[in-house]
Formats: C-alpha cells, sequence, structure tokens
C-alpha cells in the first residue's frame, strides 16, 4: 500500500529540498516582482504578505513534484 501523500510530503529530505528551492527560487521571484519597492523601501503589510506567498509558491511545486515522484516509484 502506498504511504499517504502527508506523510511524504512531511519528511525531511523533502521539506529540506523544497527550503532551498523556495529561497533561491522565491528570493528570484521577489526580486523581478518587488525589487523596485524594495529598493525605496515601500514595504507595507500587503506587500510583505505577497512577497511571503511568492515564497511559498516554490516550495508547494518542489513538494508536489517530490511527492508525487515518490509515489509514482511505489513502495
Amino acid at each position: 500500500m502506498p504511504r499517504g501523500w502527508l506523510e511524504l510530503a512531511l519528511r525531511s529530505d523533502v521539506v529540506r529540498r523544497a527550503v532551498a528551492y523556495a529561497a533561491v527560487v522565491g528570493t528570484i521571484l521577489n526580486v523581478i516582482n518587488h525589487g523596485d519597492a524594495i529598493v525605496s523601501g515601500q514595504l507595507d503589510g500587503g506587500r510583505l504578505l505577497r512577497m511571503g506567498l511568492t515564497l511559498l509558491v516554490p516550495y508547494v511545486v518542489s513538494t508536489l513534484s517530490s511527492v508525487g515522484a515518490m509515489r509514482e516509484e511505489g513502495p
């Protein structure tokens, strides 16, 4: 029986990989999308929330990809 999705998503190797990808890709996306506001110091609460969500996107994509690959691989 295949392991549960959440169990795989919370494995330390999956989490480490997703955090690393989120740090790199999320930072690049934040610079592209919010660089002007960062440089000019226009970081209000709404923008900081959007920047946080931008970091979340590569984390989720990496996790989904890793778990999908592991589940296709089987036991």
